[in-house]
């Protein structure tokens, strides 16, 4: 029963703001970003803890037999050289999350600090660093890749550098467009008046809100990088020592292999199409929810 009013009637009951808020939060969202959200942050911890679950060794020859399919012994059967399926796809997504996750990170520390600067300034400054970001944009992506890649060599901090350049075009474009936005806001006039720095200004009014679209944004950039990577994989220019999913689909892709083992190529192909679709999907959905209504994004 509620409180009595003075008219005899009961009082509303009091909601806590934040619980009220949680609950906005979990229905604008929706069930499918908790999925979503849920398969990253178990492929997330399986590929951290690799070296300390029960699995068998990834380089392992004779787990099981050659070509052996999905059993109890082996979840996802064995390759052409007997080694665990099951544990080449956990160990597989280190490589592939990796890349994925600080590429994306280079090309918002880059990008995003190239555009806010571009978007406050203005004037002459903008008009370089919109002219190098076009110049960028207008260099074929592909062609930069084999470029870094071919030259500079297929370790994983290469791979993962090359993929970052190649969002940061885009990025900035998306920094530069939400700095503009919010430059001439009342909060922004009302800190100059009082003497704060450019500096200041940038760091404490305008990258809190210029974050939110690229946080909401951070989640399609890993799924686009991480395709993207698969793509380098079949033209031979993936990460040289080690593998990820991508080099696994690549090993698993002969037409001999896909006859008599199919789940060689299948579960990667399978764990990859997981993960980019949860992060696609959680990612828009937070797109959605913070209203980030350009969306900027993209390596290919």
């Amino acid at each position: 029963m509620g409180q009595k009013g003075l008219s005899g009637m009961d009082a509303p009951v009091q909601t806590d703001p934040e619980e009220q808020f949680g609950v906005a939060v979990v229905r604008r969202l929706g069930a499918g970003f908790w999925i979503a959200a849920s398969w990253i942050v178990v492929m997330v911890a399986a590929a951290v803890l690799a070296p300390w679950l029960p699995i068998a060794d990834p380089n392992e020859t004779g787990v099981g037999g050659r070509m052996d399919g999905p059993g109890w012994s082996n979840w996802f059967g064995t390759d052409s050289n007997g080694r665990d399926m099951f544990s080449r796809t956990i160990w597989g997504a280190r490589v592939s999350l990796i890349v994925g996750f600080f590429s994306i990170l280079l090309g918002i520390c880059v990008g995003g600090t190239l555009g806010m600067i571009a978007g406050y300034f203005r004037g002459i400054v903008d008009r370089v660093i919109s002219f190098s970001v076009f110049v960028l944009l207008a260099f074929p992506a592909l062609v930069l890749a084999l470029l870094v890649i071919g030259l500079a060599g297929q370790t994983l901090p290469i791979v993962t550098m090359t993929l970052g350049i190649l969002a940061i075009a885009p990025i900035a474009r998306l920094s530069r467009a939400t700095t503009l936005a919010y430059s001439e806001r009342e909060f922004v006039a009302a800190a100059r008046v009082l003497g704060a720095t450019d500096r200041r200004i940038m760091i404490r009014e305008l990258l809190p809100n210029v974050l939110i679209p690229m946080g909401a944004l951070t989640l399609l950039g890993m799924a686009i990088t991480i395709v993207v990577e698969g793509g380098l994989a079949f033209l031979g220019l993936s990460v040289e020592e080690g593998f990820s999913w991508g080099k696994m689909i690549v090993l698993g892709s002969s037409p001999r292999t896909l006859r008599e083992g199919p789940w060689v190529a299948m579960f990667p192909i399978g764990a990859m199409f997981m993960t980019v679709l949860a992060l696609n999907f959680a990612g828009d959905r937070l797109r959605e929810y913070f209203d980030v209504r350009e969306l900027g994004i993209g390596v290919g």
